[in-house]
């Protein structure tokens, strides 16, 4: 059931970018009652109900086992940066730059929660350090995000430190707030919010559609997408896949290295090598806010979350024989 839910979520992913290259000017507005403004509305009801669903308990529940927490977080924030970072003149012209940086946009975001945990439990790994790191990797996300974007957008116009600044304030009210509302009524709505868990879960995902949807109308509507060939689209996907095995690789043998059991090597794996498509495209709605270029930006984590499921889940399931 989970892999078929996946399966029609990115069903409705390509639809939503079909849908905005057909009736971009719909998306493109942004009035008050815009789908836009309702799309950033949308992003602290996410964030809301993540909150709601993550118990203190469970992230005290696995905190002793620091050397695998500090693996899979300096991958996730750390490595996938530098090695973005490294690529970087690979990427020349200004078509090629703002690819570049929706590439390092992914690098930069956090682990992903719900696919991480079930992964992580189909492949028998340590579901409780899963739970710990994902939760855990979404909350440092909302600081070192943005950080990251200031470093990668240093010397583009409207990108000084007050423009920082401005976003993590925003971020904080957006984002951060909710989940620490979310987290303060979680002893009194959290089982509310596990017996619920999949109509949350589909608010959730009719969230991130009106953002991608949205984020491509802008995209369309600027006519963006016209500098990159079809060749250029399956080199960022081709590419996202070496990005992912990469890392998959570096992992197991950090892990080989610290002498981590199966069950933290599987772990370590699968939560140091996912990034968010949630977060991915929630936070993108405040740190790109008004830039045209915003679909090409999204365009990289799109395809790094499907190549990411497809492939993992298949890994999964041989792992769990």
């Amino acid at each position: 059931m989970t892999s078929a839910g996946i399966d029609g979520f990115l069903v409705l992913l390509i639809s939503a970018v079909v849908l905005a290259w057909l009736l971009p000017a719909i998306g493109a507005d942004d009035g008050v009652f815009s789908l836009s403004s309702i799309a950033g509305y949308g992003i602290s009801v996410i964030f809301f109900f993540y909150g709601l669903k993550l118990s203190r308990g469970k992230l005290r529940s696995d905190i002793s086992n620091w050397r695998l927490h500090i693996l899979i977080h300096l991958t996730t924030f750390i490595l996938f940066p530098l090695l973005i970072l490294f690529i970087r003149p690979l990427f020349q012209g200004e078509s090629d730059s703002v690819l570049w940086l929706g590439i390092f946009y992914l690098a930069a975001l956090p682990s992903t929660v719900s696919s991480s945990v079930v992964m992580v439990s189909i492949a028998n790994g340590n579901i409780p350090s899963a739970i710990f790191n994902a939760s855990i990797s979404s909350l440092i996300g909302v600081f070192i995000t943005p950080l990251w974007m200031s470093v990668a957008l240093s010397g583009v116009a409207g990108s000084d430190t007050v423009a920082l600044w401005n976003t993590i304030e925003k971020l904080m009210l957006q984002a951060l707030l909710p989940v620490a509302l979310g987290m303060a009524l979680n002893r009194r709505w959290g089982s509310f919010a596990e017996k619920h868990n999949r109509k949350i879960r589909m608010v959730d995902q009719s969230v991130i559609l009106l953002i991608v949807y949205t984020s491509f109308c802008v995209s369309f509507e600027h006519n963006v997408f016209a500098v990159f060939s079809p060749i250029t689209i399956i080199g960022c996907a081709a590419g996202m896949l070496l990005l992912f095995f990469a890392v998959f690789t570096i992992l197991g043998l950090a892990s080989r290295c610290l002498k981590m059991n199966r069950e933290y090597t599987i772990t370590a794996q699968f939560c140091g090598s996912k990034k968010s498509l949630v977060h991915g495209a929630a936070i993108s709605k405040i740190i790109f806010a008004g830039h045209g270029n915003i679909g090409v930006i999204l365009l990289p984590i799109m395809l790094y979350h499907a190549l990411q499921l497809m492939v993992v889940s298949a890994m999964a399931r041989k792992m769990s024989k």
